[in-house]
């Protein structure tokens, strides 16, 4: 099959993750950027990135990079863009993007012009002046940064964070792509115990088991690209591979433990649901448990997103629960803690300095992820 150029957005700070993660998947010539990377590959990459990246936001493929300072400059570089190998005559072909620090500064200006030129591309191609658009959907994505254009087709359709098992959630849950990334910093293997004294809706448990027993993260869901039909039947088949190839690689032998607790009970019958839906709620127990009654199990590694109030109440009943957080973990014989937070002072009232700092974004808050070995 063809090379093509594909494109992956990630969270700010899982760069180094999201590399090694589509090193293993078989893209080349990777060129790493704040909150992107892009790299070489073919239809089966596409699909292979889709299902088993557990870092990335979703999988681009990249049409066109040029410049544009002029409305007339992004419109002639987008019809110069082979857009009928993608988009079939009654295909639906919507326009959403972003501009940073660029002269074409309107988003919905530039929508319009982006549109206009996939229009007049593909009417000289089908020989048609109107689109009904009742076909499949081809999602046009652009972005414009500092004045240089790139265009692509998103092939995830829904964001890769939605897995399928997180239908139900509480309050400010952490996405799953970032908390992935949190799980490959901390190592975890397919022997590897984890536990969550703040299990919330489970994900870090989730994701953790998941990465143990090498479950692909999109297994149990669909990709917009799979309803394609414009690159005929072999592009189909594609899909179905890489899904058997998935599956194939599950490890059911891994001996992962993982084990949940949350003192409120919601969240505890929240985490079980959402684990059932994983397949993964054999390898977990939880139990509604206050953090004052945590005891570190040998050889754990703790993985957690502690509560943060916005309200200075919020916040005081936080800084206490760090102070019991430095009492009850305890870190030397295979004890370890990943521990998210966006509280500045969050060392000081955990009464130990992190023996590493790793900055993260969870959305638009800055984080850090406090390592303790």
């Amino acid at each position: 099959m063809e090379n093509i150029r594909i494109c992956c957005p990630c969270h700010f700070g899982l760069e180094s993750v999201l590399k090694f993660e589509i090193g293993k998947i078989g893209g080349t010539d990777l060129n790493v950027l704040d909150g992107k990377i892009t790299f070489t590959g073919d239809f089966n990459t596409v699909a292979r990135a889709n299902l088993c990246l557990s870092t990335a936001e979703r999988v681009l493929i990249e049409l066109a990079e040029f410049r544009a300072v002029t409305f007339e400059e992004l419109f002639q570089g987008v019809k110069k863009i082979n857009l009928e190998r993608y988009i079939g005559e009654k295909d639906a072909f919507p326009v959403t993007g972003y501009s940073l620090n660029s002269k074409l500064h309107s988003v919905p200006d530039c929508q319009a012009i982006i549109k206009k030129a996939a229009v007049e591309r593909l009417k000289s191609v089908y020989g048609t002046n109107w689109f009904d658009e009742t076909g499949v959907t081809v999602q046009i994505r652009f972005s414009i940064l500092k004045d240089k254009v790139n265009v692509y087709l998103d092939t995830s359709g829904t964001g890769l964070h939605k897995r399928g098992y997180r239908r139900n959630s509480n309050a400010a849950p952490l996405k799953e792509t970032l908390a992935a990334g949190i799980i490959d910093l901390a190592r975890i293997r397919p022997d590897s115990i984890v536990c969550d004294p703040f299990c919330g809706s489970g994900t870090f448990l989730i994701e953790s088991a998941l990465k143990a027993m090498k479950i692909a993260p999109g297994l149990g869901r669909h990709f917009i690209a799979e309803q394609w039909s414009n690159l005929g039947e072999n592009f189909s088949k594609v899909w179905k591979e890489e899904r058997q190839r998935a599956l194939d690689n599950v490890d059911k032998s891994a001996k992962f433990e993982g084990y949940g607790f949350d003192a409120d009970s919601s969240a505890v019958a929240l985490t079980e649901e959402n684990a059932r839906k994983a397949g993964v709620i054999s390898r977990i127990r939880i139990e509604k448990q206050d953090i004052t009654k945590f005891r570190h199990p040998d050889g754990a590694t703790v993985v957690c997103n502690p509560p943060y109030g916005e309200r200075m109440l919020e916040i005081k009943q936080a800084e206490e629960i760090y102070g019991i957080m430095g009492d009850v973990l305890e870190h030397g014989d295979g004890k370890s803690s990943h521990i998210i937070s966006p509280h500045e002072e969050f060392e000081s009232f955990f009464g130990q300095k992190a023996n590493k700092r790793r900055k993260l974004y969870n959305g638009m808050i800055k984080c850090q992820l406090f390592i303790y070995f």
